[in-house]
């Protein structure tokens, strides 16, 4: 199993923070949230992880080298412009296997990515993406009224529960090949989109874990803490 994970962003919503450091070296707990998804893909029987940096991109590879710290064999790919999430695809193809992971190095998730790549390839699906259910509290008075602007109900913050995208996805190579450009940017909803609609079989993937995006300030926040409470959750490596 190999592994592209995307690293390249600026993470402008994390600014200040993110002026010194780029996004996936922010520290969870005592550790990059980078270096725990690291620890967390070679748990998981990653052989080869590659790192699409752009952004200070000297940092990570000060701080991983080829990962002999970790245990794991780690490689670069360097984009010179803004290429999106699928476009850095494009420039490591010859470098990863039929089926392959592609992630983001922001998250602090306990999914398996052994099941989700076993799942994919098991399904011959072209392409497979990790879904979550994410409750989003609404913190008003949400108001709905009728064809005449009369109340017609209104909910006191209401909680909605959406399937979303938890930024870890898996591709069939063969079949991304025909959709990507090198140095051409495009992202992963968008690749998403153009193989289900030529035909192709997209699945979505599910199962009970933790995960946290750390892009924006408040689930930075909670990732920090939940992560010093359960740490052995994120870090399977350290189960004696």
């Amino acid at each position: 199993m190999k592994a592209l994970i995307l690293a390249g962003g600026k993470g402008t919503r994390l600014r200040p923070y993110t002026t010194v450091l780029p996004k996936p070296l922010m520290p969870v707990g005592d550790l990059p949230i980078l270096e725990i998804v690291i620890r967390q893909l070679r748990h998981f029987g990653a052989e080869e992880i590659i790192l699409a940096v752009a952004y200070m991109h000297h940092l990570f590879e000060a701080l991983f080298q080829e990962g002999q710290r970790l245990g794991v064999k780690l490689s670069y790919s360097f984009e010179d412009g803004p290429l999106g999430t699928a476009g850095p695809i494009a420039l490591v193809l010859d470098r990863l296997e039929d089926n392959f992971l592609v992630m983001n190095g922001d998250l602090l998730t306990s999914l398996n990515f052994r099941r989700i790549y076993e799942h994919h390839c098991k399904a011959g699906a072209a392409a497979t993406i990790g879904v979550f259910r994410r409750k989003v509290p609404i913190d008003f008075g949400v108001i709905k009224t009728d064809s005449r602007n009369r109340l017609a109900e209104y909910i006191e913050k209401p909680t909605h529960e959406y399937t979303v995208s938890m930024g870890v996805n898996v591709f069939n190579r063969e079949v991304v090949a025909g959709f990507l450009t090198p140095g051409v940017p495009l992202d992963i909803p968008d690749l998403m989109r153009k193989i289900k609609n030529i035909g192709y079989p997209v699945h979505c993937y599910e199962e009970e874990c933790s995960w946290l995006d750390i892009g924006r300030v408040d689930d930075y926040q909670q990732a920090s803490e939940i992560f010093e409470v359960r740490r052995r959750e994120f870090l399977p490596d350290e189960q004696s």
